[in-house]
């Protein structure tokens, strides 16, 4: 009975949200108590507890996530949905959902294949990248352009996110936009670390995304008007970047940002679109900056919270920006700045969740010995290449 109320309603996804949460609280308490217990009672056979264990783990946050985007898509583009929040839905899922959705198979196919060439045809993998890249670019391009419609035809002269008392600073989001973006690419190049992304790195990087994209869907609290709190989303991201370095950090975060933009599509502005989403997750990829600072060297747990903690900041960063300058009709009357400020704060409770997470993996001498291994093979697979 409850399945099918479940099912039937268009709001599935709400009611889905609190069991997932429990459910999956409950499951990874589960794997921690099973390894908990192997490690007082079997201790050989720890390390075996703990791949399987994140192995069922991965397997179910990739079922959820599934769920989850079905249940979502089928809530944010419905006729109830459209005609409560005053959208067109045709529009909304001519010039939104579709671009979208092409975007991002166009990438995640060219991810598959750079893949699948790494190892079947590693000489061709060049060639055929560079035309994976030409692909996205002009996928994300053509997004930009019917998001660019979608604004003008729909909400440039709706009379509330432009009127008297508000509007969208188009010429301050793109220059926004398009700073922020560089000054993320320019601090990922601080990072030393080759941008080679082969089959192995890719493996982590879908990996990281499925499990960050699961966790977003386990809230622990909704802001009024877009975003959320959640069980330690980014801290997969994160930790991948800690790994792997900032670059391949930033470009699974880019990745992960276009996906965030299907699951919660509060887009009124191509340019406001590209901060919320695909840069302000891309900055999440930062925290693999302060891995190799010397004075650090041998305190991995502060060396992940420098970096999750400015990583969270250049979020933050976005976020503001986004507010002041796409959404003044929400502040109703005060000083736009002082409101995205206060409003975007949540990011930090966020950040600081992750910083917690990452500290209490990290001082598990299991865990940095798994780390260092995973370098070790990533480092050998690069060099076989």
């Amino acid at each position: 009975m409850f399945l099918y109320s479940l099912l039937s309603t268009t709001y599935a996804v709400e009611k889905f949200e609190p069991v997932a949460k429990w459910l999956t609280i409950g499951f990874i308490a589960a794997a921690f108590l099973a390894c908990f217990l192997v490690f007082i009672l079997k201790r050989t056979a720890f390390a075996k507890t703990v791949k399987w264990s994140l192995f069922f783990i991965t397997v179910y946050l990739f079922s959820i996530a599934i769920a989850f985007f079905a249940l979502d898509v089928a809530k944010n583009y419905s006729d109830s949905y459209t005609e409560t929040n005053w959208l067109d839905k045709q529009m909304l899922v001519r010039y939104v959902l579709i671009p979208l959705i092409i975007l991002t198979s166009v990438a995640l196919c060219s991810l598959v294949l750079f893949a699948v060439l790494s190892i079947r045809a590693p000489a061709r993998k060049r060639a055929v990248g560079i035309i994976c890249a030409t692909c996205s670019g002009i996928a994300l391009i053509a997004t930009l352009i019917c998001l660019a419609i979608y604004y003008k035809e729909k909400i440039a002269n709706d009379g509330y996110y432009n009127s008297e008392s508000a509007t969208v600073k188009q010429l301050a989001l793109y220059l926004s936009a398009a700073l922020t973006a560089f000054s993320i690419v320019a601090l990922s190049f601080l990072d030393k670390q080759k941008l080679t992304l082969n089959s192995h790195a890719l493996a982590y990087a879908g990996i990281c995304v499925a499990m960050s994209y699961a966790l977003s869907y386990i809230k622990l609290w909704d802001m009024p008007a877009g975003g959320s709190v959640t069980l330690v989303s980014l801290f997969p991201l994160m930790l991948y970047a800690y790994i792997f370095g900032a670059k391949k950090g930033v470009f699974v975060g880019l990745v992960y940002g276009t996906l965030q933009a299907l699951q919660d599509p509060w887009i009124i502005h191509p340019a406001q679109f590209l901060l919320d989403y695909p840069i302000a997750f891309s900055a999440v990829g930062l925290a693999g900056l302060a891995r190799k600072i010397p004075m650090l060297c041998k305190l991995p747990q502060a060396k992940f919270a420098l970096g999750a903690v400015f990583a969270g900041c250049m979020r933050f960063l976005c976020h503001v920006l986004a507010g002041a300058l796409a959404f003044e009709a929400y502040a109703e009357g005060q000083n736009v700045w002082a409101y995205s400020l206060a409003y975007n704060a949540y990011v930090f409770i966020d950040a600081a969740l992750v910083v917690v997470a990452g500290v209490f993996a990290l001082s598990s001498k299991s865990f940095v010995k798994t780390i260092v291994a995973i370098n070790r093979e990533k480092t050998d697979k690069s060099t076989a290449q």
